[in-house]
């Protein structure tokens, strides 16, 4: 492994660790997706508000699985 891609690396690992205090619940290769947007000029706010908007989209979609009675047919 070069030198770049090391420090990458541990970059990437010191965002995690301050991602798991501040208990974000991003894991290492989101945080690679999202800071390589960044680096691509993608607003970081904007990247802020897609992750808040799918958590909470998913969260619906998940009570909404949980809510709805059985498929027809489907095993109990």
């Amino acid at each position: 492994m070069d030198a770049h891609a090391k420090a990458a690396d541990q970059a990437i690992d010191t965002l995690h660790q301050i991602s798991n205090i501040l208990d974000t619940g991003l894991d290492k290769e989101t945080l690679r997706i999202l800071v390589g947007l960044c680096e691509a000029g993608v607003n970081p706010e904007a990247l802020a508000h897609v992750v808040k908007e799918l958590r909470r989209e998913a969260a619906l979609l998940r009570a909404a699985a949980a809510d709805a009675p059985p498929a027809a047919g489907a095993r109990q």
